[in-house]
């Protein structure tokens, strides 16, 4: 499988991104923001936490208007697979990639501890391996990952299956507990939690894992 992790200044998991990916099977090219097309054949892109740019204007709000979000677009649109983590979370709804928006915690302060998640969709390709209902231990770290969506599109992700994970206990405030959102075509995934922190045994636990093990084997039975 071939996956592309992208970078932007101010990126800083980029790397343990890459990492997740490489141990679960995966080649990874590292993709620079400037870069106008990503690499041809690829199978899945990867956008990383950190506080690109900063986080001036909104987070992720400068990322989303640079030159590679248009081909990582034009790649979700054609049916490509994407994976956001925090940060990457936050680009995915400010391109329009998925819904809703990230605001600041309703705390008002940084977060950054584990928590546990609940798997609410296993109809994915990031999700598969879970059952509906487990649990899965995962770090955050984030001072804007409130996600807030209106009462319509609640709805609509409700109803079609598209909340993929919630927190058990809702340590920022998100609507509904929201951790993690996917697209109307299952193949976009955003969420605030790391499972790349998770994903060996030196990390203090495997949970994060079961998602890029999950990818890998969606992947190679397509």
């Amino acid at each position: 499988m071939k996956a592309a992790v992208i970078t932007f200044p101010g990126s800083n998991c980029d790397r343990d991104l890459a990492v997740a990916f490489e141990k679960a099977g995966a080649h990874v090219t590292k993709v620079w923001h400037k870069d106008a097309a990503l690499p041809k054949g690829l199978d899945i892109v990867g956008i990383p936490g950190g506080f690109s740019f900063g986080d001036y204007l909104r987070c992720g709000a400068i990322a989303a208007q640079s030159p590679v979000a248009a081909a990582i677009r034009a790649f979700a649109e054609t049916g490509g697979h994407v994976i956001g983590i925090c940060n990457g979370f936050q680009v995915l709804t400010e391109t329009g990639l998925l819904p809703g928006v990230l605001m600041r915690n309703a705390g008002l302060k940084f977060v950054c501890k584990s928590v546990d998640l609940k798997v609410e969709s296993t109809n994915s390709a990031f999700t598969n391996l879970w059952s509906k209902g487990d649990l899965a231990r995962v770090p955050i770290a984030h001072h804007d990952g409130n996600y807030t969506i209106d009462a319509e599109g609640l709805a609509r992700l409700k109803a079609e299956d598209r909340i993929a994970f919630t927190y058990a206990e809702n340590p920022n405030g998100s609507t509904a507990d929201i951790a993690g959102v996917l697209s109307a075509n299952r193949r976009v995934l955003g969420m605030m939690p790391h499972p790349e922190r998770m994903a060996e045994a030196a990390h203090g636990g495997t949970d994060g894992a079961r998602l890029f093990g999950s990818l890998m084997a969606a992947l190679a039975a397509a």
